[in-house]
């Protein structure tokens, strides 16, 4: 299987003085680091702050929009018309890039709810990637794999990356089981990092219900609010080189 991966976390979601993640250790050990935007977490500052961090360790930028939901943290489901997200991608994609040295970024990995819904949302999803698009056509965007959304990217002509969670319970159709529901995080560690290997090497995974399912994946996301984040970066980082697998920036192989 994947000879290649990309290690991806979500990062810079502190807002103001409240802090969130542990950001400055666990970017030592990922490839790309998803920003928020300020419309779920985030602030001009953290923006900056994460920005800084993350090309000081070589680690690659990406935005990770959301829908206007900072109170829900951008995981409650909006009736939000395709249009309307367009230009909220782009608003936030805008404002990340301003921040970095080269004003501009690897790629886009949408958050929460806008995440999720646009999995099988044909509308949002082709708004997403028309988004993309009309800011810069050479960023990839990030997409939950084995969805409906990965056609819709691909057929657009978007570059894609299909993304495995290490550390989040599937359904059996591939989707993230919801985090309402007992087990739909995994905080163990040894299991983080059993499953991540066999998704990156045998391109399976065990589904909630126990039953095998295909998981083809470019870049793997870690999130790092999860307790025990450091830990299993560190240990997931080594593991799958150990396997022979690259962890290099998804924009260097895709």
């Amino acid at each position: 299987m994947a000879a290649k991966i990309d290690f991806n976390c979500d990062m810079g979601e502190s807002f103001g003085t409240y802090k969130l993640g542990f950001d400055e250790e666990v970017v030592k050990h990922i490839t790309s680091a998803n920003v928020a935007c300020g419309w779920h977490a985030g602030d001009p500052i953290w923006m900056r702050h994460t920005v800084q961090l993350a090309e000081k360790q070589g680690v690659a930028v990406g935005a990770h929009p959301s829908f206007p939901d900072l109170m829900g943290f951008g995981r409650r489901n909006m009736a939000v018309d395709p249009s309307e997200a367009k230009d909220y991608v782009i608003y936030q994609i805008g404002a990340l890039q301003a921040f970095t040295k080269g004003k501009k970024l690897q790629h886009v990995k949408p958050h929460g709810a806008m995440y999720n819904m646009a999995a099988n949302d044909e509308k949002l999803a082709r708004a997403i990637c028309e988004a993309v698009l009309e800011v810069d056509p050479t960023m990839i965007l990030v997409v939950l794999a084995g969805t409906p959304w990965v056609e819709v990217a691909q057929k657009m002509g978007v570059r894609v990356a299909k993304e495995a969670f290490a550390d989040r319970a599937l359904n059996p159709d591939g989707t993230l089981v919801s985090r309402s529901k007992p087990g739909s995080v995994i905080h163990d560690t040894k299991e983080v990092v059993a499953r991540s290997l066999q998704m990156v090497t045998q391109g399976k995974a065990k589904a909630i219900t126990g039953q095998e399912i295909p998981v083809r994946a470019d870049t793997l996301c870690l999130h790092g609010d999860t307790p025990g984040a450091v830990e299993m970066a560190a240990a997931l980082k080594k593991e799958l080189e150990a396997a022979g697998v690259k962890v290099a920036p998804m924009g260097t192989f895709l």
